[in-house]
């Protein structure tokens, strides 16, 4: 096999990354729920042929899907053998969480590529649909204690068969949901970036070659694989534990434990979950193959220079026991799945500080505060407010936290409140940062944020699905911890906080009542004594921190203008 030169494959490698891009803006243009158009809550890829493994991935969309799409795919791989080979024109359609990964709000679509008539790869587009059913408008359920409160799970099927479209699975999933028009318009979006794909790639191979691109893809693959294995020789050899804790289920009030455990040898390492809280009652258990995708995401934030491929977990192992909440099958819940790859990221984070300070940041916020509001308009149409919101990043070695930035599980924006308030019958009466939210640190963390929301019809459900609520988001390298996750909701008595602390259901607003979201910071990085008198001084000048809080925890007075 000839060896295929640097700048084929730097040209290559970019040709193949526009693909995917191209991809992702096709559907971030045409989705019609706000959760794809404005928070780019989807990804394109290309995959492997025979192993589904992901070959190229998008830049725009959510790195978490890397590692489950190709879970995804493989899924389709293993139905075709079963039946019979897949052929030009085929696009499969399900959202099987067990299967592909994630939960049921992610719809994937997984289309063969085919040139001269052979197999060469996968493409496959995943988006978070507005509502596909279940007890809970958006989805979110912390109180489901099975997948059928979740929503619909539809395995994998033929939405294209040879290039006839089953407008039958069509109907099916659009009458399985409270928005079909959002549905019907998502879907007609992941389908045209997938036809897109199959045509830019075409001509791709039509430039070069079907053999000089899969060189290209085996060369990006063995590169990246070869680079994180640098990656981990650098590190001394050793064991190195973490943990942290999820607030409850939803269901029972009592914390869960994610236990991790991190093993260099070499250029080896062992991720091990061992340790970590059995399946639970509620839905913040993951798939095994989510909770790989998240520690994909978690190295990738830590080895920033890895390429988005497979081969980044060549050198990687896992562990993780079957009977944990880590690694559910069939029906128990897991829809509240961010959550909980949110707590996983931040146990890699907190393992690997003690070994590679120089790499890892303190932990982000920790949760999306799915919150989701409904009702019926005037005129009786059906409205579901579902978003996710901000929170606050860790302090890192060169510098601050990233203050309202959105959960490190993606590169995905948090809706613009313009949007919000032009699509649903609300009002945000409040969106600020939230002071004192930071972890101290020499590098202080990000902050949080405020979100106050008033409703202006007359009535409607409420439902949240958050944690941090009681574990506060930690620092790294003696970095302090951020403040904790605070929900609040307007009843005819005042101001009320739900009985679980950041998961509550069912929840009756009326119109002029409002909800409220003060979001955690991100932990501090370094102790807080180390902190610059004059960081100090300006935090207190822009009101990130009080000057309590600055008195308090890095022992500032203002009136000297040191410590």
């Amino acid at each position: 096999m000839m060896t295929i030169d640097p700048v084929t494959l730097a040209v290559l490698r970019g040709r193949l990354e526009q693909i995917a891009d191209e991809m992702d803006a096709t559907l971030f243009r045409s989705a019609f729920n706000p959760i794809i158009a404005e928070a780019h809550d989807a990804s394109h890829g290309l995959y492997h042929a025979e192993t589904g493994e992901t070959l190229i991935q998008g830049k725009s969309g959510l790195p978490v899907f890397v590692g489950a799409m190709a879970f995804a795919v493989k899924a389709v791989i293993d139905r075709v053998a079963q039946s019979e080979p897949a052929k030009p024109g085929d696009v499969w359609i399900f959202n099987d969480p067990y299967e592909g990964g994630t939960h049921l709000s992610d719809f994937k679509l997984v289309r063969p590529f085919f040139y001269n008539g052979d197999l060469f790869c996968w493409l496959a587009s995943v988006g978070h649909w507005h509502d596909v059913g279940g007890a809970v408008p958006g989805n979110y359920n912390p109180s489901a204690t099975e997948s059928f409160q979740e929503g619909m799970l539809i395995p994998p099927v033929k939405l294209y068969d040879g290039g006839e479209y089953r407008e039958d699975i069509v109907k099916i999933v659009m009458a399985n949901s409270r928005l079909p028009g959002s549905l019907y318009g998502d879907l007609n979006g992941q389908i045209n970036a997938l036809a897109l794909g199959d045509k830019r790639l075409q001509l791709l191979l039509d430039d070069y070659g079907a053999e000089t691109v899969s060189q290209a893809l085996d060369e990006l693959k063995s590169r990246a694989a070869d680079l994180m294995r640098s990656y981990i020789a650098d590190l001394p050899d050793g064991r190195y534990e973490a943990v942290d804790y999820l607030d409850n289920d939803g269901i029972v009030d009592a914390p869960l434990t994610i236990a991790l455990a991190v093993t260099i040898a070499g250029d080896a390492m062992t991720i091990d979950f061992t340790g970590t809280s059995d399946a639970c009652a509620g839905p913040v258990n993951i798939s095994r193959s989510t909770a790989i995708a998240s520690c994909y995401v978690a190295l990738k934030h830590v080895f920033q220079d890895a390429p988005a491929n497979a081969g980044v977990l060549e050198p990687i192992s896992f562990v993780i026991p079957s009977e944990s909440l880590l690694s559910v099958s069939a029906p128990k819940p897991v829809g509240g799945y961010t959550e909980t790859i949110l707590r996983v990221i931040d146990t890699v984070f907190s393992a690997l500080a003690a070994v590679a300070p120089e790499r890892v940041n303190g932990c982000a916020y920790g949760t999306i505060n799915a919150l989701s509001l409904a009702g019926h308009r005037k005129d009786g149409r059906r409205w579901v407010m579902f978003s996710f919101f901000g929170g606050g990043h860790g302090g890192h070695p060169e510098g601050d936290g990233l203050n309202h930035g959105n959960a490190p599980i993606s590169t995905a924006t948090i809706p613009p409140l313009e949007i919000l308030e032009a699509a649903y019958p609300v009002r945000f009466t409040q969106w600020a940062l939230r002071p004192d939210s930071g972890g101290a640190g020499e590098h202080r963390g990000g902050l949080g944020a405020v979100y106050e929301i008033e409703l202006l019809e007359e009535e409607a459900d409420a439902f949240l699905f958050g944690e941090r609520g009681r574990h506060r988001p930690p620092g790294v390298v003696g970095g302090a911890p951020a403040q904790a996750n605070k929900f609040l909701y307007q009843s005819n008595s005042g101001w009320d906080a739900p009985a679980m602390t950041s998961k509550m259901v069912g929840l009756k607003l009326k119109r002029g009542q409002r909800v409220r979201l003060e979001t955690p910071g991100g932990g501090g990085y370094g102790p807080a004594a180390n902190r610059d008198a004059a960081a100090v001084a300006e935090d207190v000048r822009l009101g990130y921190v009080t000057e309590d809080a600055a008195a308090q925890d890095y022992g500032f007075r203002d009136d000297m203008g040191a410590r």
